[in-house]
């Protein structure tokens, strides 16, 4: 079958991620979450590629799999659960620990197992799993940004599906007979040079796609533990498991030297590749619709000048003083409750809205947040980001229209985010987290998803984790 997409002689890994990421958005072959840039793909037809897990021999004989929970292998680890097996899932980024083990309710439906394989089931039905449990892993399933015939395997830069593996070869859990199985769209199978492949990298042994399943009988090795010179002192403080996996290592005597990251590079494995910086998008002007999504402008492309909305005169009785609700939210931020000063600095600025008392980065990422129930007050939502580590510089809280919009500094931490509130529900109601509409899709390589500040402050907005106004509890009438 040949390759839909053609690798360059000389290409980089991150060239080879940009030229998939790029060709999935480009030809509308995945699903939420949008654009694929820095994801493990959410590939259109993922649900039929996993079914086909169930005719492996390995996976019908396995009592233990290990499967990544990134959303496009999310059927996977409900067949797992469906077939009675222990499911293994790793700690989104490490945060916690290496392992959640899923466990059901007794006697769950089909449809409770289901929800125990979504994002939220994996955190609300786990019990951890430490690098001193004696777990025997049969099988492991890894997504993949772009794979080969022969086996060979590219992530999505970040390398914890490597170091995954590296640890649980350190505990004894894998070994060099354990099956490695990555799920991926038919398109993100092509020829990878063998050259870009190193020690740390995870080879596979069977791929899985909507159409085919490939065993690769690759003959690369798969690494025999953590390289420590490949990682630095900045990427072990994140990992706090990894810390531990080092120290004991250096108990038992062996070489547990750190590498130094290389000028140029982000911190953390060192793949002796820069990443390539994103190229800055022209500069815009912005400004929201009646819908709350924003409109973009490239500057130069007309002559006239973005309107200025006129300042709102704010109504009488709704107060100015941080309410009940706020102040609790506000425990968790730096800030306390704005001064007069503040206010009368505001209103001389013309502020139309609640005032922002520190300076946000001059772009955001912004994540919009549709399906919020009706009576659902913005407390309880700040309740939720806070527990599920999502809490934006700026909440922009339009509840009659059942909506809200998150401003994060960069795309990095609102992809995180959206991480966190995938299958979010509250009062009953499922939520729907996606990137705003205005910074989705035919995003070309090395872009970032990043929207200008606006002038003015939107409706309603509120400054988590700073002060805020009891005017956010309710969406103002125009």
């Amino acid at each position: 079958m040949e390759p839909a997409i053609q690798i360059n002689p000389g290409a980089t890994k991150w060239d080879i991620r940009q030229k998939v990421w790029d060709y999935i958005e480009e030809n509308n072959l995945a699903n939420f979450p949008r654009p694929v840039h820095n994801r493990i793909p959410n590939f259109k037809g993922a649900i039929q590629a996993c079914n086909r897990l169930t005719d492996l021999q390995e996976f019908k004989s396995s009592k233990t799999v290990k499967v990544n929970p990134d959303r496009p292998q999310q059927q996977a680890r409900f067949l797992t659960l469906e077939a009675g097996k222990t499911l293994l899932v790793p700690t989104p980024r490490l945060r916690t620990g290496l392992f959640n083990n899923i466990t059901p309710p007794e006697g769950a439906s089909k449809e409770q197992l289901r929800i125990c394989s979504s994002s939220q089931g994996v955190k609300d039905f786990s019990v951890p799993v430490g690098l001193d449990s004696k777990v025997k892993v049969d099988l492991v399933v890894v997504g993949s940004v772009a794979v080969s015939e022969k086996g060979l395997r590219i992530g999505k830069g970040e390398g914890f599906a490597d170091l995954e593996y590296g640890m649980m070869v350190s505990m004894g859990a894998v070994n060099e007979s354990t099956v490695v199985v990555t799920i991926v769209h038919d398109c993100q199978v092509m020829d990878l040079p063998e050259e870009l492949i190193e020690s740390h990298d995870l080879t596979v042994d069977y791929i899985l796609t909507p159409t085919r399943v490939i065993e690769t009988k690759c003959q690369t090795p798969k690494p025999q533990g953590i390289i420590w010179t490949k990682l630095d002192p900045e990427k072990l403080e994140k990992i706090p498991v990894l810390k531990k996996l080092r120290e004991l290592e250096e108990e038992c005597g062996k070489d547990v030297t750190l590498g130094v990251a290389p000028e140029g590079t982000e911190p953390g494995l060192h793949t002796g590749q820069t990443k390539r910086p994103p190229r800055r998008r022209p500069r815009r002007n912005i400004q929201q619709d009646d819908e709350g999504e924003s409109k973009q402008e490239k500057i130069g492309d007309s002559d006239q000048k973005p309107r200025q909305r006129p300042p709102r005169v704010r109504k009488e009785g709704r107060g100015d003083g941080g309410g009940e609700n706020d102040r609790e939210f506000n425990k968790r931020g730096r800030g306390g409750r704005r001064g007069d000063n503040m206010r009368e600095k505001d209103q001389e600025e013309g502020a139309s809205e609640v005032p922002t008392q520190r300076r946000l980065p001059l772009s955001v990422t912004t994540v919009y947040l549709g399906g919020i129930p009706a009576g659902l007050r913005v407390s309880e939502l700040k309740t939720a980001l806070r527990e599920r580590e999502a809490i934006p510089l700026r909440l922009t809280w339009q509840g009659a229209q059942h909506r809200a919009f998150l401003d994060y500094s960069d795309p990095q931490a609102a992809e995180v985010a959206l991480e966190s509130l995938q299958d979010l529900s509250l009062n009953g109601h499922s939520l729907q987290a996606e990137l705003a509409k205005s910074q989705r899709g035919g995003k070309r390589a090395g872009q970032s998803n990043r929207r200008e500040r606006p002038p003015t402050a939107p409706e309603n907005t509120t400054d988590p984790p700073e002060a805020e106004n009891d005017t956010n509890e309710k969406a103002e009438q125009e």
